[in-house]
């Protein structure tokens, strides 16, 4: 993915709280495009190796919800954390992360993540055909602004990580936002 390209067309299956189903796990499927996340918004998407893992736990999703209000003020309407993982697994760990800014968004079966060219093998850690590292700018669907670690290459022995951090964003956002505004 470059800058000025369109987002893969593809339908996400998300699970969401439904009460009207009542019991233990009220929950249904839904199937959510493409284009609903990301049509008419201003967004910052990023994408990761997996949920529960240290540095996505640790560093980048929690700096992403922490600096949402700043991103906000600077043009941003909504930030997206994708994984190849399925939606019970990202539902669950934004809960674990107690989330109240960043969407999650379960790329269950890759299709997104393999569309983008960001599919890789982590085969060499057990954790099969993943994510690398990136972060986008989105603006209505095209590519604003692209942050990718470098190396990337199927099972990769290092796990890079700073040109997709939520600092590294955020100066693109100031620096973006300070050349837009008039003189």
């Amino acid at each position: 993915m470059k800058i000025g390209d369109k987002l893969p067309q593809v339908t996400f299956k998300t699970r969401v709280r439904d009460e009207s189903i009542g019991g233990p796990n009220p929950f249904r499927w839904q199937d959510v495009t493409t284009a609903d996340y990301f049509a008419g918004k201003r967004v910052v998407l990023f994408s990761l190796p997996g949920a529960f893992t240290p540095t996505c736990s640790t560093y980048q999703l929690p700096g992403f919800e922490k600096g949402f209000d700043q991103m906000q003020d600077l043009g941003i309407d909504a930030t997206y954390c994708m994984s190849v993982n399925d939606s019970f697994v990202m539902n669950k760990w934004a809960q674990a992360q107690e989330l109240q800014n960043v969407t999650v968004i379960p790329d269950g079966s890759g299709e997104f993540t393999e569309k983008a060219g960001m599919l890789v093998r982590k085969d060499n850690l057990g954790f099969g055909a993943r994510s690398w590292r990136y972060a986008a700018i989105v603006n209505d669907g095209v590519i604003e602004a692209w942050f990718e670690e470098p190396g990337r290459e199927d099972n990769c022995e290092d796990d890079p990580y700073g040109a997709t951090s939520p600092e590294s964003v955020l100066e693109w956002l100031r620096t973006a936002h300070v050349v837009a505004e008039p003189a």
